[in-house]
């Protein structure tokens, strides 16, 4: 059966499998390749592609294909690690807005309107300048930009499930808000945190490398792709294509891989879509 006949189940279930083996392959080589080879070894440098150095060699004589698979090692860890923390917020906040009174609705509708009103990349920049750059920098940067599309989706979800009978006997019973928030909205916005990690973990990853690629992100001193590309610039006018090509094709296979699986997870968890 090709992936065009198949329903949305079936397809979500597909790109979940790829999707984890291409991540599980990357990471396992970026973890196990020596770090010998992304050494210096000048009797090697500037080698095109071959069978013994895959995407070739740079200037100094580094592997490319270990640089790149560490690199994109680290890109998903600040990826994930930001679109998790990211997610923890947006439903932190949609929770607070949709259970917490008109106030505090007003107050956090009020700053989701700020952020959006700001090119998000911006921000980002600006938080990760104040907060000293590197991974700690552009994980808060990430983080604290990318939550308010999805904290006023939860908010609409709650906003929905206090009308539910359920929700509603509970706090005839004298339960409390947070007895509420515990025991009946979260257990049903697992389903959003999931699908908001799968869509903001690609955002998060260029990001990433669009912030390390201008300077202001991750060490000069580390594999990051971000900074393989901003380096193999200044070697592109030389002929060594490679520098570039092959850890950029990598990081856009990875992006638009995560990419189609968010948005197949979330048109599965949309009651309007899921049997198409």
């Amino acid at each position: 059966m090709s992936i065009g006949r198949m329903n949305r189940r079936q397809r979500t279930v597909t790109m979940t499998v790829l999707s984890a083996l291409l991540l599980a392959f990357v990471v396992l080589e970026g973890l196990l390749l020596s770090s010998d080879r992304i050494q210096t070894h000048l009797e090697i440098r500037n080698m095109a592609p071959s069978w013994s150095h895959l995407f070739g060699t740079d200037w100094l004589g580094r592997d490319m294909f270990t640089r790149t698979m560490k690199g994109l090692v680290l890109s998903i860890g600040v990826g994930l690690t930001a679109a998790a923390a990211s997610v923890i917020i947006a439903m932190a906040l949609g929770l607070a807005a949709a259970t917490m009174g008109r106030t505090a609705d007003r107050i956090i509708s009020w700053l989701i309107d700020l952020f959006l009103s700001v090119p998000h990349l911006v921000t980002l920049i600006l938080l990760a300048f104040v907060t000293g750059g590197g991974a700690k920098g552009i994980i808060i940067g990430i983080a604290f930009t990318h939550w308010p599309s999805l904290s006023r989706v939860i908010r609409a979800e709650v906003m929905q499930l206090r009308s539910a009978e359920f929700v509603q006997i509970s706090g005839h019973l004298g339960k409390s808000r947070w007895w509420i928030a515990t025991r009946h909205l979260l257990p049903h916005l697992a389903p959003q945190f999931v699908v908001g990690v799968v869509l903001l973990f690609p955002h998060a990853i260029l990001h990433e490398a669009a912030i390390t690629f201008i300077g202001m992100g991750l060490s000069p001193h580390q594999p990051a792709i971000g900074v393989i590309l901003s380096e193999s610039m200044r070697y592109l006018s030389t002929g060594m294509w490679w520098l570039a090509f092959f850890p950029g094709l990598c990081l856009l296979l990875i992006v638009r891989a995560f990419d189609v699986l968010g948005d197949n997870m979330r048109r599965l968890f949309d009651p309007h879509q899921s049997h198409e």
